[in-house]
């Protein structure tokens, strides 16, 4: 049997998606531990010259969101990009499950030739389905949700592989 567009996105991204949000609370229950004000670590960076936390979770949720609605042939929610808090962040990723379990099999499946189009500024990316998911979205899914681990790991959340890759 072989592979569908929906097998390989949606239940891999829910998934990731719930262990995100895992590992954001317990960075959360870090921070009320040691007395250490959350905004620290939602604003925290592996390096100066890379985002923050935040803007981690934001742009691993836009990914995934972007990726339902682009091969499902319908319009990507536009979320605000303004969480500041936790709570925030978990309410974004709770916005994108829900977006992504509204997505049906039957949208999704048979996109692997579906032309995208992704616009960044004034720089247009194109890309067949098939490509989209599995040379772009993926790959950049996953460095993003890296480097939020990276981010609370390196701030001393105790975190390990297993919250990173959830239970089996």
């Amino acid at each position: 049997m072989s592979l569908t567009m929906y097998q390989a996105s949606i239940p891999s991204f829910l998934r990731m998606l719930a262990n995100l949000s895992a590992i954001l609370d317990k960075a959360a229950a870090h921070a009320e531990a040691k007395k250490i004000d959350p905004s620290i670590f939602v604003n925290a960076r592996l390096t100066p010259n890379m985002f923050p936390l935040s803007r981690q979770v934001q742009i691993a949720t836009d990914m995934v969101k972007g990726c339902a609605a682009r091969l499902a042939g319908i319009e990507v929610p536009s979320y605000e990009d303004n969480e500041s808090s936790f709570s925030e962040l978990q309410a974004r990723i709770e916005k994108t499950r829900v977006f992504l379990e509204s997505v049906s099999a039957g949208q999704i499946d048979g996109s692997e030739d579906r032309k995208i189009t992704v616009k960044f500024g004034s720089r247009e990316l194109n890309f067949l389905g098939q490509a989209y998911l599995f040379d772009f979205v993926i790959p950049n899914f996953n460095f993003h949700l890296t480097t939020t681990y990276a981010i609370l790991r390196h701030h001393g959340v105790e975190i390990g592989k297993k919250d990173y890759t959830g239970s089996y």
